[in-house]
């Protein structure tokens, strides 16, 4: 089986307006950048960022070397909205991916929720967040991500110092590999973030430290050991220890921003870097906004510092020594410092676009498209994405009705880069059995990937040669730039009983087979897709392209439209459907309806037939507006008018009660 590599159908007359267009965009989005280069590096860095990854759920700096930094990939993906519940999962032995929906208030005041190895603590959207509490690690922890939350508010009134508790929003004695990440840190007892004893392999990015006296400091150690990176963080009204870098082997700070520091009139204990004992620091493309002290060394550390910018500072801004290259442990992107303050009061902090969706990475995470399926907790509210590597994936899945909200995302240039496939038929285990890739659940969306059943037909005689490379029952079911390989029964989308609609909506997409290899009884629209009819090797019957059990209730079964059918079969070969009654049901009343669509030659004059004692006359079969060889009207090829054509549309079609518009998330 052969199928076309990623196609869009532009609309007949729009192809060239289409391409002068995008070159056009091209060019000036590529003049407009280098002029904002030119003239302002803030605005070009701010433009620069939407290309950029700034959402990237992989770590980077020294959390990504030694083994990398990886949470709690590879286990289950929880939700928590309370206390219990996130000091269960994060003191668990395995793995887990742990959502924090809302606000999760601490009790008693200041108490430590423990976190364990292999973790991943999250905040949905951009609201969630540990109300008077600690996230503690433990000495020997390792493997920990925590992102995107809000930690705030456990602060001893009248205890400025934090003398009298010790209440910091995250603390951590002699753990490695840890990614601290988009977080926001807040009015606490003590320290906003204690990296103590030893800690290795950590990458602190894009957070911000506000209001309050003590924000980072790292050591508590006569070792020379830990190795971090600090990088797109906002100290904002903070005092000291921005970071206080205590012995660090490698200290990497770049690209942040420290503003309206808190003016007390201390002139020692208020200061912006400071690089203590024996560490070496290297400082590059910061902003320093009203800062006493930016940036400090004891004699015995050394610090290099190179492009950053000062404004209204005073006091010690100490260079000396070589300290280190951190290009030869790791690449990283330096933004201009002048770009700094803008960038960081956008992008750092709690986003929204971090919080809104896990991404569980098959193989690399999960071994296999269902073991990551797996993970997904059952009455899942939140999107998850599946990002499937290039590569040849023999196995079934099942995506069953208890896990919804799932993007399942090939990661690879081509649709044919990532496969599913599996060679079962319909002897053995029934249609449904023999589906590649079941998707029961609602809400599921399936992009750049293509699924197949490549069950020989020809080689093995069969009574049941059906062979679904992809079954759906759930509604709201989406594939984008997808391709569905097979002979019989490719693709069927279905409902999970005759008087339920589903909803299917097709684009960009692939689909191939002989008999029946569209067909079900959920209303499914295909959009600009290539359908490819094959040769049987028939002069006279080839096969039939839909099958549509619609319910005689639901006005809309399958559309087809903005499409192209393609075939090497003989001319006069092949119909473009009939009208399947399961089990003799009579109230499966086909509705088919093929519009501005090209048809090869391939399509019989009289395309429509009878199925089982069914007449296709008593079916909903129309065409509208088709063109090419095949389309030649005839008595035998019922019309749509041009009033009806206006209540069928995609619109219409998927509309169902709660307005779904998926065609509008182009």
């Amino acid at each position: 089986m052969t199928h076309l590599r990623s196609k869009r159908l532009p609309k007949s007359g729009r192809t060239l307006a289409t391409v002068v267009g995008l070159v056009a965009a091209l060019v000036l989005g590529s003049v407009g950048q280098a002029n904002a280069v030119a003239g302002d590096p803030t605005a070009a860095a701010l433009a620069s960022s939407a290309s950029a990854d700034r959402w990237t759920d992989q770590p980077h700096g020294f959390a990504s070397l030694a083994g990398g930094t990886t949470g709690g990939a590879g286990g289950k993906v929880v939700t928590v909205t309370d206390q219990a519940s996130l000091a269960k999962y994060a003191a668990a032995e395995e793995p887990y991916i742990i959502r924090v929906s809302g606000s999760v208030a601490v009790e008693p005041f200041g108490s430590n929720i423990v976190v364990t190895s292999n973790k991943t603590i999250i905040g949905v959207g951009d609201t969630g967040e540990i109300v008077h509490g600690e996230l503690h690690l433990n000495p020997g922890t390792r493997n920990v991500i925590i992102r995107n939350l809000t930690i705030r508010d456990s602060y001893v009134e009248g205890d400025w110092d934090g003398k009298t508790q010790d209440f910091d929003a995250i603390q951590m004695d002699s753990v490695d590999h840890v990614w601290i990440d988009h977080n926001r840190f807040t009015h606490m007892g003590d320290g906003l973030l204690d990296i103590r004893k030893d800690s290795q392999y950590i990458t602190v990015s894009n957070n911000q430290f506000a209001d309050h006296n003590k924000a980072l400091g790292i050591g508590w150690t006569d070792n020379v050991k830990t190795q971090i990176t600090i990088d797109h963080n906002w100290f904002e009204g903070t005092k000291q220890r921005n970071p206080s870098a205590d012995n660090c082997a490698y200290a990497h700070l770049y690209n942040n921003y420290l503003s309206a520091q808190v003016a007390d009139g201390d002139p020692v204990w208020t200061y912006g870097n400071w690089a203590r004992g024996k560490t070496r620091m290297v400082i590059e493309n910061s902003y320093y906004d009203g800062v006493q002290h930016p940036y400090q060394a004891d004699t015995t550390a050394e610090l290099v510092q190179r492009g950053s910018i000062v404004k209204n500072v005073s006091g010690r801004q100490d260079a000396w020594g070589a300290a280190f290259d951190p290009r030869k442990f790791y690449r990283y992107r330096l933004d201009p410092a002048a770009a700094v303050p803008a960038l960081v009061k956008r992008f750092s902090g709690p986003q929204k676009q971090v919080g809104d969706a896990v991404t569980l990475h098959v193989p690399g995470e999960y071994p296999t498209v269902q073991a990551a399926v797996d993970a997904v907790p059952d009455g899942n509210a939140l999107p998850v994405t599946i990002a499937v590597a290039p590569g040849t994936y023999r196995a079934k899945v099942l995506i069953p009705a208890s896990k919804p909200n799932i993007l399942l995302q090939g990661t690879g240039r081509d649709r044919s880069d990532t496969v599913i496939v599996f060679d079962t038929p319909a002897e053995y285990g029934g249609s449904t059995g023999s589906a590649t890739v079941r998707i029961a659940a609602n809400d599921v969306t399936a992009r750049n990937l293509t699924f197949s059943n490549d069950f020989d037909e020809a080689a093995v005689e069969l009574k049941g040669e059906q062979a679904l490379a992809m079954k759906t029952t759930g509604d709201r079911i989406v594939f984008e730039n997808t391709a569905f390989l097979g002979n019989q029964d490719t693709l069927m989308t279905e409902s999970p009983k005759l008087t339920t609609v589903s909803r299917v909506y097709i684009r960009d997409s692939y689909i191939e087979g002989d008999v029946d290899f569209i067909y079900g009884r959920a209303t499914t629209v295909i959009e600009k897709s290539v359908i490819r009819a094959l040769n049987r090797g028939s002069t006279t019957n080839n096969g039939w392209i839909t099958a549509a059990s619609t319910w005689k209730d639901n006005p809309y079964g399958f559309l087809i439209t903005d499409s192209e059918i393609v075939s090497d079969a003989p001319a006069g070969s092949f119909h473009l459907g009939r009208p399947w009654h399961p089990g003799g049901q009579p109230d499966a009343i086909a509705q088919v309806l093929i519009r501005n669509t090209k048809l090869p030659a391939a399509i019989k004059g009289t395309p429509w037939t009878d199925m089982s004692g069914f007449s296709w006359r008593d079916a909903r079969f129309t065409e509208y507006q088709n063109y090419g060889p095949g389309a030649a009207v005839t008595a035998d090829r019922p019309q749509m008018s041009d009033e009806d054509a206006r209540t069928h549309t995609i619109a219409r079609y998927l509309q169902g009660t709660d307005g779904w518009k998926p065609y509008d998330c182009r």
